[in-house]
This record gives C-alpha cells, sequence and structure tokens, in this order.
C-alpha cells in the first residue's frame, strides 16, 4: 500500500508571518499598512510648509502622524514592547505634540517633547526594521516598510537635532542667520544628512551638534548596506535563472 504525502494548511495563519492576511490589519490600515505610513510621512513632509503657520495645523499633523505610526507598526509587528512603547511614551508625546504647536517657542515643552518623540520614533524604525528581517522572502508591504522605516528614522533624528539644539543653545546655523533653526529645517538636515546628498543649508557648528550629524551619516550607510542590499539580494535569488 503506498503512503502518499497528506499536506495540511493551517486554518488560521500566523500574523505574524504575513501581516497582509490579518483581518484587523484590512480594517484599520488595508493590506499595505507600511504603504499608508510611508504615504503619511511624505504628506506631512509636503504639508507642513502650508501650515506651519497655524498652531492647529502643526498639531494635527504632529498627532495623526504619530497615530498613524502607531496603528502601522501595530499592523506588521505587534508585541508587548510596543504596547508599553506606545503608552508610556507615544502617549505623552501626543500630549507634547500639541503643547509644542500651541508654544513652540517655550524652550522646556520642545525639549521634552523632542525627548519623548525621538526614543519613540526610534523604536519605531527598530521594530519596522525587525519586520524586514522576519523572514526570508519579500512581501510588497515590507518594500513600502523599507521607505517608511527610512524616513521614521529621519523623524527621529531631526527631534534629536532639536532636543541638543535647546541644550546647547544653538549648535545649529543657516545661510541666512545664527538663530535657532526651526523643526522643519532640522527635519530638512536630517533627510539631507540620511541620504547623503549633503544638500542643506542648516550646518552644525557645536561639537556635540557635529558629533549626532556624524552618527546619522553612519547610520544612513549602515541602512544601505544592510537593510536594502539584503532586500535586493532576496529578490534576486527568487527570480528564475535563465540558462
Amino acid at each position: 500500500m503506498s503512503r502518499r504525502a497528506v499536506h495540511r494548511r493551517d486554518p488560521s495563519p500566523d500574523p505574524s508571518r504575513d501581516p497582509s492576511r490579518d483581518q484587523r490589519v484590512h480594517g484599520v490600515l488595508g493590506r499595505h499598512p507600511s504603504a499608508v505610513l510611508l504615504l503619511v510621512q511624505l504628506v506631512a513632509v509636503l504639508g507642513y510648509p502650508f501650515l506651519q503657520g497655524s498652531a492647529v495645523g502643526r498639531a494635527f499633523i504632529g498627532v495623526v502622524q504619530i497615530a498613524v505610526v502607531t496603528i502601522a507598526v501595530w499592523a506588521v509587528r505587534r508585541t508587548p514592547a510596543l504596547s508599553w512603547s506606545a503608552a508610556l511614551i507615544g502617549g505623552p508625546a501626543v500630549v507634547f505634540t500639541v503643547l509644542e504647536a500651541l508654544s513652540p517657542d517655550t524652550d522646556w515643552i520642545v525639549l521634552v517633547s523632542a525627548l519623548l518623540h525621538a526614543p519613540f520614533y526610534f523604536y519605531v524604525s527598530y521594530a519596522m526594521i525587525r519586520y524586514l528581517f522576519h523572514d526570508d522572502r519579500v512581501t510588497t508591504d515590507e518594500l513600502y516598510a523599507t521607505g517608511a522605516a527610512f524616513t521614521v528614522v529621519a523623524w527621529g533624528f531631526a527631534y534629536l537635532y532639536a532636543a541638543a539644539q535647546v541644550i546647547l543653545g544653538g549648535g545649529f546655523i543657516g545661510t541666512d542667520s545664527a538663530d535657532d533653526r526651526s523643526w522643519f529645517e532640522l527635519l530638512y538636515l536630517s533627510f539631507s544628512v540620511l541620504t547623503s546628498v549633503g544638500l542643506s543649508d542648516v550646518v552644525p557648528v557645536e561639537p556635540h551638534a557635529r558629533s549626532l550629524v556624524m552618527v546619522e551619516m553612519v547610520v544612513g550607510v549602515l541602512y544601505v548596506a544592510l537593510v536594502v542590499s539584503r532586500l535586493v539580494g532576496l529578490i534576486v535569488a527568487r527570480q528564475p535563472r535563465r540558462d
């Protein structure tokens, strides 16, 4: 009597292996939560110049962004650590986002807001990179997550620069003046450094500020070398060989 191998399908696949199959994810951000996160980040970059003169507009962008970041990461990687991070850091960060929008020139509010946002965004970027490395296959959402994690890292360093600017009493200058740089200018500097294009009119002049910029330079290079190159390698490895 011949034996036949019986292949069974798991009726309830693990959503952490393929988050696009989780129906709860469908109801919140659709099949590609990382794509939604990336889109929101880019829309915030484009929309901030129109709303930076409005306290309500700045608060709205900040709160919506934190909410979408939290939901997107929850969708692709739900862990107890993420829940605690969202409760202990994300919640207060939302409050200080509103306070900073109402009082952008109050140093202690800017400092506390930056010290809450920076670790929150860095943890989110870590969680998304773990999501990218959790298996040896590349999904469509993981491709979007590559760009989303990159923008989240840039946001984290921008808030780190904002905290350093308050603590150092400066540290960054522009071509127009030596006054403190706005948060959007620091975000522009962060994207310029992380992408290694160097197209920024904001320059670090204090030693500690330059140290932070150098760290971001290394992070940008490592991101391309480790994350992007790994995804490219997996995609190439899955291509059919031609004789």
